[in-house]
């Protein structure tokens, strides 16, 4: 595993929220944001993991406290800020990591025949709720919080806004219309809002990852014997450095678009960290 990082980012002393903070992912910026000196709110849907992940990091020696909430409900949020304030101070830093798929929202078929077999779930038979689920999930998953949390940021000098795309929005894959969409929306949204708050001094970035293992894509990639799934061996062919992502090679940029010291004149960037996905034609 690389080392962590160690040159100055100026965040210490900082407020971070981060959403979806019980996951894989979310996790491990709670852990890094808090090896960097800011102190840690863990939200998530799913208290009891948003209290674990918090533990591990005050387990660490740092400040974290863990908070029940739905990026989805306007008043869970407010309430949630609320308690924020009183614990840990005003947001300076805002990870908007909420998000993810669901079955309902994509197709069987990565192309369309006119010969599909009875019941395959197609275009045409997408079930609505499901990609409205997942849309949602995504996009106003990372519009309520930051309503919510950047209103602490105006008038206070270097503040910031993560959000994370994907690759999907950039590239979508085949049979994940909801969850692309969804992604290429956070990452539209991510320059609207850099313009946005630009004349504030509030910058908004966004990581865009490639393809890491986690708990929710694990069983697309990976088989019952551990081995790479058809999917996950197109996957690894179009991406030139030949392999997933580890967790831990998303801290130097997750780091970097936060910095006010290293990233003080980057804002609206939406910046891939995907093994070179992006870049390969596939020939």
């Amino acid at each position: 595993m690389p080392a962590p990082m160690t040159f100055p980012t100026g965040l210490s002393g900082k407020t971070a929220v981060v959403t979806g903070a019980g996951g894989v992912m979310c996790s491990h910026f709670s852990r890094v944001l808090a090896r960097a000196g800011a102190r840690v709110a863990l939200l998530d849907i799913d208290g009891r993991a948003a209290e674990e992940a918090a533990r591990a990091v005050r387990a660490d020696g740092f400040e974290a406290r863990a908070y029940r909430a739905d990026v989805l409900d306007r008043e869970s949020l407010e309430e949630v800020h609320r308690r924020v304030l009183d614990d840990l101070g005003p947001c300076d830093l805002l990870i908007n990591g909420a998000g993810g798929n669901n079955p309902r929202g994509n197709t069987d078929d990565e192309f369309f025949s006119s010969r599909a077999a009875e019941g395959v779930r197609d275009f045409y038979r997408l079930d609505l709720d499901g990609f409205k689920f997942v849309f949602d999930l995504n996009f106003i998953g990372t519009l309520l919080p930051t309503q919510v949390f950047s209103a602490d940021m105006p008038g206070r000098p270097g503040c910031s806004i993560l959000n994370v795309s994907s690759m999907n929005a950039i590239k979508p894959l085949t049979k994940l219309p909801a969850y692309s969409a969804a992604k290429a929306a956070v990452s539209n949204f991510t320059e609207w809002l850099a313009t946005y708050f630009a004349k504030e001094g509030i910058r908004v970035n966004a990581l865009a990852p490639g393809f890491f293992i986690t708990n929710q894509n694990r069983p697309n990639l990976l088989d019952a014997e551990g081995g790479f799934t058809d999917r996950a061996r197109k996957i690894l062919a179009g991406t030139p450095m030949g392999r997933f992502g580890e967790i831990d090679e998303l801290s130097g940029a997750l780091l970097f678009l936060l910095s006010p010291q290293a990233a003080s004149f980057i804002t609206g960037v939406v910046l891939p960290v995907d093994g070179g996905f992006n870049a390969y034609c596939g020939v």
